[in-house]
């Protein structure tokens, strides 16, 4: 789950002004280390409902069988989640969807730039993700082995992907409130582990 929401984070900035020419994503000539330098403010100045809107792109991608397997296979082990794969990741949804998420990141990443530091715990978006989990559990025979799993093979793949969709189901059921701080949470943490990678 960290890897996808780093990617998603990872283009915030650049994909504001995509969104203005066309819906298809060009990331061409954007310097990743100057991405990364910016967003975890952003993320940090976007208010709840911005977080929330992205969320809720992510959540309707991952409803439909064949982008979901796009968004999944941007926290597999071997993913290309450099600039490059990311905007292969974005175009090879639906334009509807496309759409929706290129509108929410866009949205993020204007208010995140103008908008002043807002407080926040990380330890809350720590327990909403642990509550989420927890539910995910109760609900789906193999969902901890799924999201645990790091098999490379077919199976283990298909078993990340049934877990990562269940996940953000789960947190879609949640109250505003906690669901924006797992997401604000998996973005931050998201970044710092991941933005070697580019």
């Amino acid at each position: 789950m960290k890897p996808l929401l780093a990617a998603l984070c990872l283009t915030l900035l650049p994909m504001a002004g995509a969104h203005a020419q066309s819906s298809r994503v060009d990331l061409s000539g954007i310097d990743p280390l100057q991405v990364i330098a910016g967003a975890n403010d952003v993320l940090l100045r976007a208010p709840d409902a911005d977080i929330d809107r992205l969320f809720d792109a992510v959540h309707a991608a991952s409803r439909n069988e064949g982008e979901a397997r796009g968004l999944c296979a941007l926290f597999e082990p071997d993913a290309d989640r450099s600039l490059l794969g990311l905007q292969r990741a974005a175009n090879a949804l639906g334009e509807a969807s496309r759409v929706r998420f290129i509108d929410a990141v866009a949205a993020v990443a204007i208010s995140g730039l103008q908008g002043p530091p807002r407080a926040w715990d990380p330890a809350a978006g720590a327990q909403a993700l642990k509550a989420a989990t927890v539910t995910g559990m109760m609900l789906h025979d193999g969902f901890l082995l799924g999201l645990s799993s790091t098999g490379r093979d077919a199976a283990s793949r298909q078993a990340r992907c049934t877990a990562f969709r269940q996940l953000v189901d789960v947190l879609g059921d949640f109250e505003p409130g906690p669901r924006v701080a797992a997401t604000r949470y998996l973005l931050g943490e998201g970044l710092t582990r991941y933005g070697s990678e580019l």
